[in-house]
């Protein structure tokens, strides 16, 4: 599932968990398949973030070399 899918359907179960007249064990489940996706999504979100932390610095090593070769 992507980012956008995931953060799309944890959409619309906020806004089913909001009437008043869901069911407990309706609730539940939607509670429980929301806490999946949240999980889900901060797991890619600490990749991306990893990923963005490792191209940074790369750059930053290639920029310092560069400027060192000068």
């Amino acid at each position: 599932m992507r980012f956008e899918e995931a953060m799309k359907r944890l959409e619309e179960i906020v806004e089913k968990l909001e009437d008043p007249q869901l069911s407990l064990e309706e609730s539940l489940k939607l509670f429980e398949e929301g806490s999946r996706l949240v999980k889900l999504c901060e797991g890619m979100l600490d990749k991306a973030e990893k990923r963005i932390k490792l191209l940074t610095e790369a750059e930053m090593e290639g920029e310092l070399q560069a400027e060192e070769n000068e």
